[in-house]
């Protein structure tokens, strides 16, 4: 296997590229601890005076000691919900936890927030955790703390296919396929919300501060008027020891979360996925140096392989067609051990053919796939398949080639095809949006929609169908159709416009809105994907590769 040859650019610019990087990041990191805060002083402060553990300190007790909590959907609702005071972090935390030495996704309520009720950001986020525990068959834990749906957006959140009710048919999916889920009721849990930990297959409730039922105590009254106390309707004395709805009770949430961390310590291993592994190595370059690769503005050029010099294991990589399709890099190597095929764009100056016979000339790509290279990415992806080595996609994609000379070339059937190969792949799928992920390029280099199992961003990361140039400039053209205005008032509206798209372009846009599950500093990539295909090798089962009609 090549090692890839490394061009010593630790210059002055390198040097401020990795500075101005790493302020980003501190920025980022200030404004995550007021997040991770959840609710004020004083709802943390009723929390404490109940004798009930913050939702994170709960995760923290339940995982094991010293290992790293994955969290995912931090940022969910980020900027949402102002006029009710905001809900950081949608008032729940989720993320992937180690409990005896095995993969977990733990959802926990934050309490402090709106008393853990559900905004619909909360319940996509919730549905998004899900969806990983059964894509990559590790077990769930609820630790359930939640008033139940934020009534003034109902309707928001309690009828559709992606609303609340999902939550419970993903419950009995999972039950079904195997799936180990472990519910603790450590506050309230109420109405359609009492499914969650009932549906699960084990389930635990605090003595004093977990109550479940379908209807709490002023419900009952109005309906039927019955005046009863909370704990004497669903109680952990009347739940577990009468109903016989819940199967354990606690005094206190410490011994909650440790009598679940034991029944976990006694879980069947289970078969996991046999992808290829060997000892890890360092990567050629400083992994936490990689971020004076990537320039500030997302218009100026850089060399993909330094990028990958500071990922892959000994900076090994076996290249696919290193002279071909040179806007797409594609080839094999190695992260922390993991055997991984990479599909990542090129934004160098190339030589490129001309086709006309006039020989070869230079051509800054920018990230544009053209037809040549999204032929090759198609069939990378398939050669990927049929080796049974997950796919690690590395976007800053800019779109695929437009004019006269690609749309005779055929670019919309080869953009098709690459579309194609990367929906159907059965191998896992990881994407990294590192700069730009625009228009079609965000399919072909697996969005969101294209069914990838993790999905991170750089904070250099820009999501979005076109460009803000582009795009501040179409949308106001059209604002100003028709529209006798002066010169200084078109550039108003121009720069009004540019800054409202930017806005929508910012990772944090993007990370609010779960289109990406977190926001890393670039520097923990190769752990965060390693730790990424740990979970999806959990899961062995893969269907056969194929992908219907493709045009050639």
């Amino acid at each position: 296997m090549a090692v890839l040859e490394i061009k010593k650019t630790e210059d002055e610019a390198f040097q401020a590229r990795l500075e101005h990087w790493n302020r980003k990041l501190e920025a980022l990191g200030a404004e995550e601890a007021i997040l991770r805060a959840g609710g004020d002083e004083k709802a943390h402060a009723k929390q404490a005076a109940k004798g009930k553990m913050s939702a994170r300190e709960r995760v923290g007790a339940l995982c094991d000691a010293g290992e790293p909590f994955l969290e995912l959907g931090l940022w969910t609702a980020y900027g949402f919900y102002e006029e009710y005071g905001g809900a950081p972090a949608a008032g729940v935390v989720t993320g992937i936890g180690r409990v005896h030495g095995r993969e977990v996704v733990v959802v926990a309520n934050d309490a402090t927030v709106k008393a853990g009720a559900w905004f619909p950001l909360t319940c996509k986020k919730v549905l998004r955790a899900q969806e990983i525990a059964l894509e990559n068959r590790l077990p769930i834990v609820y630790l359930v703390d939640s008033a139940g749906v934020f009534l003034p957006l109902q309707d928001e959140i309690f009828p559709d296919k992606e609303h609340f009710g999902r939550a419970f048919y993903n419950n009995a999916r999972m039950s079904a396929e195997g799936i180990f889920q472990m519910a603790a009721i450590m506050g309230p849990c109420v109405a359609g919300g009492a499914y969650l930990p009932i549906m699960s297959d084990e389930s635990h409730i605090v003595e004093g501060t977990g109550s479940i039922f379908l209807a709490g105590p002023a419900l009952v009254q109005a309906a039927i008027g019955e005046l009863v106390p909370a704990e004497e309707l669903g109680g952990a004395l009347v739940q577990c020891d009468v109903s016989g709805v819940v199967d354990h009770r606690h005094p206190d949430d410490a011994s909650c979360l440790a009598k679940i961390r034991s029944q976990f310590e006694q879980l069947e291993g289970g078969a996991t996925a046999d992808f290829a592994r060997r000892e890890p190595r360092e990567p050629a370059s400083p992994a936490e140096r990689i971020g004076g690769v990537m320039p500030v503005s997302r218009t100026r050029p850089y060399e993909t392989r330094e990028l990958l010099a500071h990922l892959m294991d000994g900076g090994e990589f076996d290249e696919y067609k290193a002279t071909h399709g040179q806007s797409l890099v594609c080839g094999t190597g190695w992260i922390e051990g993991w055997a991984v095929g990479i599909v990542a764009n090129q934004r160098s100056i190339v030589k490129r053919q001309t086709g006309t016979g006039e020989g070869d000339r230079e051509l800054q790509i920018g990230g544009v796939i053209y037809s040549d290279s999204a032929d090759k990415g198609a069939r990378f992806v398939q050669l990927c398949n049929q080796k049974g080595i997950p796919l690690l996609f590395l976007q800053d994609v800019t779109g695929f080639m437009v004019g006269t000379r690609a749309e005779r070339g055929g670019i919309i059937k080869d953009g098709a095809k690459m579309v194609n190969a990367v929906a159907n792949s059965v191998v896992p799928k990881i994407t990294v949006f590192i700069g730009n992920s625009y228009g079609a390029g965000n399919y072909a280099m697996c969005g969101k929609a294209y069914g990838a199992r993790f999905l991170y961003a750089w904070p250099s990361a820009s999501i979005s169908v076109m460009g803000a140039d582009q795009a501040s400039k179409t949308l106001a053209s059209i604002r100003l159709r028709n529209t006798d205005v002066s010169d200084e008032e078109k550039e108003a509206v121009l720069a009004e416009t540019r800054a409202r798209y930017e806005a929508a372009m910012d990772p944090r846009y993007a990370a609010a809105r779960l289109w990406v599950d977190a926001i890393i500093d670039p520097a923990d990539t190769r752990a965060v994907v390693a730790r990424s295909l740990e979970c999806a090798a959990r899961n062995p089962h893969r269907p056969e590769f194929r992908t219907g009609v493709l045009q050639t």
